[in-house]
């Protein structure tokens, strides 16, 4: 049960797009995530610090960028999304450690935040269920060709990937993994 989540990736059912380059002081690729990247919230031992994340070699074309994390593991039919940042201006390729605390307070001009799964206006860290097994979270970057989406505040993840969908030129990855053995 516990490897059956890991026999798909989410981004697959989507239009293919090109990829480009996205890195991190705070996490590697295919790596556990560290504890500030873990939830206090959600009892992890964690602190819901969003990592550093910094982007390169995106499509020509790119008007805006979109920062998510997404859990596709969470014992859920829809997984479950644990930050969403949107109407980053193209002009913008990092984002500090830290800039999904729930004031926003380092988020770049025009950047707005969504509500997570979790009912919190913030980055949510990493707390799987005890004994569920590995999760995999993942941190994208989304190239788009408009420079803003019309997104109400009370919107939630899913509804600004459905608004996304036909405006992505291309998609960075980054995948933190987090088990709770409980």
């Amino acid at each position: 049960m516990a490897d059956a989540p890991f026999n798909f990736n989410p981004y697959d059912f989507l239009p293919q797009v090109p990829s480009f380059d996205v890195r991190s002081d705070d996490m590697a690729d295919g790596q556990a995530l560290p504890t500030p990247q873990l939830s206090g919230l959600f009892g992890a031992g964690g602190e819901d610090t969003s990592p550093h994340l910094a982007w390169s070699g995106f499509p020509d074309g790119t008007k805006s960028f979109v920062v998510t994390c997404y859990d596709p593991d969470a014992p859920t039919v829809s997984g479950f999304w644990h930050w969403a940042v949107f109407n980053i201006p193209a002009s913008v390729t990092e984002l500090p450690t830290g800039a999904g605390d729930p004031n926003g307070a380092n988020l770049p001009d025009g950047a707005k935040m969504l509500t997570t799964d979790g009912g919190v206006r913030q980055y949510l860290g990493a707390a799987p269920p005890p004994g569920h097994g590995p999760h995999r979270y993942i941190f994208v970057v989304h190239a788009l060709d408009v420079e803003s989406l019309d997104i109400p505040d009370e919107a939630r993840p899913a509804f600004l990937q459905f608004n996304m969908f036909g405006h992505t030129l291309g998609r960075a990855t980054l995948t933190g993994l987090h088990e709770n053995k409980g």
